[in-house]
């Protein structure tokens, strides 16, 4: 019975390996162009110069507006924090209204987010370090969870929580 099997199976591949194959058509390469180059701006009049600086006006504030680096988390008092995961620490920075860096307007704050390779949570502490709040514990990839962080006002015992924020971190 194995031996039929063997043959059956040895004619089967045979069969395969010599059946014929469909030509394969070649595509000429296409016929490449000269470079598009683009053409002059028109000369300007002096109603489409005051459009014109207008609208680079505009732009100018729009690329003028700061990048606020890492994960960008709006406050109820109108002023911005960015969340970033800096030499594997977490590091909670502050700014304004017009996303320019500012102070820290809490002592501390505190981070929870899922252990993916164990049993419970991972906690830490986020303490002043600069202009910025730096965590005290290492954050193991993968960077993608529901992170929660609860900023503190106060020392020891009598600190207390100021807002709290749920971010659903893709670091």
């Amino acid at each position: 019975m194995k031996s039929l099997l063997a043959v059956i199976g040895l004619l089967v591949g045979a069969s395969l390996l010599s059946a014929e194959t469909i030509p394969v058509k070649t595509v000429a390469p296409a016929k490449t162009t000269a470079p598009v180059v683009p053409a002059k701006p028109a000369a300007t009049t002096p109603t489409t110069k005051a459009k014109s600086g207008a609208k680079a006006k505009v732009e100018a504030t729009k690329e003028a507006e700061p990048i606020i680096p890492g994960q960008t988390i709006a406050r109820t008092n109108g002023t911005f924090l960015g969340l970033e995961v800096v030499g594997g620490n977490f590091k909670l920075s502050f700014y304004d209204a017009k996303k320019k860096p500012v102070a820290p307007d809490v002592t501390r704050a505190s981070a929870r987010w899922p252990n993916t390779r164990g049993i419970g949570d991972n906690r830490a502490m986020l303490n002043l370090s600069g202009t910025a709040l730096v965590g005290n514990k290492f954050v193991a990839p993968p960077l993608v969870f529901n992170l929660y962080i609860t900023l503190l006002q106060g020392e020891g015992e009598e600190a207390t929580a100021v807002e709290n924020f749920v971010v659903q971190f893709r670091g």
